[in-house]
């Protein structure tokens, strides 16, 4: 992996640990997530007629890919409530790179180093680890992030494949931000009522950082997996863990401890190690 495509994806990795401890911080979940949602696509909306546009062959891929984006950000808002980020967010994370890396095999033919698995092996371990230390939080909660962890790989692997039979990645990008919200936001109003209007009115300064970390954080993982392995970035953007866990302690007041200290070192070398790759 080049020394660009790796430290893009390092920096999208923070802008993703970034706007989910926006979520986890703020006072209602389920807003907070739904106004970052909207006010990425309000962005997507606006920049969209200023980019190349997606060839045709790449848009069932953008529909399969917004059904999955919308089960994501129900299961981010239903986890946060019920589970702190620390152990959260790696549990969603953590399996994630390992599925992702043996489904690209197959679907993509791709064939990874035996160098770059061992570091998809110790993020996911790592990861794995972290999560395992946590506090046990409640049953619902952790059956909500483990069930995201399988939509995150679907996802990836969906996009992994549609941006590269796009031939423009920010505008591939854009369309599945323009296009999730709406059913997101259908489906909080039904859980909210004509209420949820001003919850979100209150939640704005939430989504418009967010909105913007989150498109960033995405579009420009996916523009690496066009320049390098679809497993490969997919780990590494993983690595938001190392940042995740730090906003939990330093941020949130979250309990970090040595032990979960400890597996974020492992996660570390994973990296380190896919940069070798």
């Amino acid at each position: 992996m080049s020394a660009t495509v790796f430290f893009i994806v390092i920096s999208t990795a923070a802008f993703h640990a970034g706007w989910n401890a926006i979520v986890k911080g703020s006072g209602d979940k389920t807003a907070s997530a739904v106004a970052i949602c909207i006010a990425a696509s309000l962005m997507a909306a606006v920049t969209l007629p200023m980019v190349a546009q997606p060839a045709r062959q790449s848009w069932p891929f953008i529909a399969g890919s917004v059904c999955l984006q919308t089960v994501y950000y129900m299961l981010v808002a239903a986890a946060y409530s019920r589970v702190d980020m620390s152990q959260a967010y790696p549990i969603m994370r953590g399996g994630a790179p390992l599925i992702v890396a043996v489904l690209a095999g197959l679907l993509f033919g791709e064939v990874l180093p035996p160098i770059a698995w061992f570091g998809v092996l110790l993020i996911s371990g790592g990861i794995a680890g972290i999560a395992a230390l946590g506090r046990s939080g409640s049953g619902a909660g952790l059956a909500f992030a483990l069930t995201n962890a399988l939509v995150i790989a679907t996802y990836t692997l969906c996009d992994g494949f549609g941006v590269r039979q796009s031939s423009a990645p920010v505008g591939y990008t854009l369309w599945i931000f323009l296009l999730t919200a709406p059913p997101v936001l259908v489906w909080a109003f039904s859980r909210r009522g004509p209420a949820l209007v001003g919850q979100l009115a209150a939640q704005w300064r939430v989504g418009l950082i967010g909105g913007v970390g989150t498109m960033v954080s995405y579009g420009a993982a996916l523009w690496a997996m066009t320049h390098a392995p679809v497993a490969m970035v997919a780990a590494l953007r993983e690595t938001s863990i190392l940042f995740a866990t730090a906003i939990s302690a330093f941020v949130l007041g979250e309990k970090v401890g040595l032990g979960r200290t400890a597996a974020v070192a492992v996660v570390a070398g994973g990296a380190a190690l896919l940069r070798l790759a």
